[in-house]
């Protein structure tokens, strides 16, 4: 018999690390520079922010969902019932999760201080986080802690993407994670 509620955890766990990660990519790598295409500066500004300030929501309960089904799993299991390596792998995901809340949530401060620095947040820009010559430098600087910030958050989220897959793998060829699971709600 399949564990319903464990099941489910790590469905919801794989789906919110997905939007965490899909949405974060595609807004580095393509909302960002698509704004080129808008006129105005001021404009790109606001078009970014609104788009990044809207999608912190998802991102926020996104990550959140699969920080809470891991924590819900971590006190019930440590890694040990497989072996060192995998109680190894539990710690390094504990780590990254840990980097990526936190990353999170700095950047989702940092995009709402952003968007406050000018009237419904059209601070001018070049592209999504690239400050242009009328970019205040209060906003320039904060533009550039958020570009640093995603692109690392990008990577933790990765790592834990990456560490999650090993674990997977690490318990589908375990017997005594075989036995344990038996026992999983």
């Amino acid at each position: 018999m399949t564990p319903v509620l464990s099941s489910t955890g790590l469905v919801l766990h794989n789906l919110g690390l997905a939007a965490g990660f899909g949405g974060s990519l595609f807004g580095k790598l393509a909302l960002n520079p698509a704004v080129r295409g808008v006129g105005s500066q001021e404009e790109r500004g606001r078009v970014v922010n609104a788009a990044w300030n809207g999608f912190n929501v998802i991102n926020a309960a996104s990550v959140g969902v699969a920080a809470l089904t891991w924590l819900v799993g971590r006190s019930r299991l440590t890694g040990r019932e497989i072996d060192g390596t995998t109680r190894r792998l539990v710690l390094a995901k504990d780590l990254l999760l840990g980097a990526t809340v936190a990353l999170g949530a700095a950047n989702i401060l940092g995009g709402a201080s952003l968007a406050k620095q000018a009237p419904e947040g059209a601070v001018p820009v070049e592209t999504g986080l690239k400050p242009t010559v009328r970019t205040p430098e209060k906003a320039a600087r904060t533009m550039q802690a958020l570009d640093v910030g995603g692109v690392v958050n990008l990577f933790t989220l990765a790592g834990v993407i990456g560490v999650t897959a090993l674990l997977n793998m690490r318990a589908g060829s375990s017997w005594r994670w075989a036995g344990v699971s038996r026992f999983l709600p």
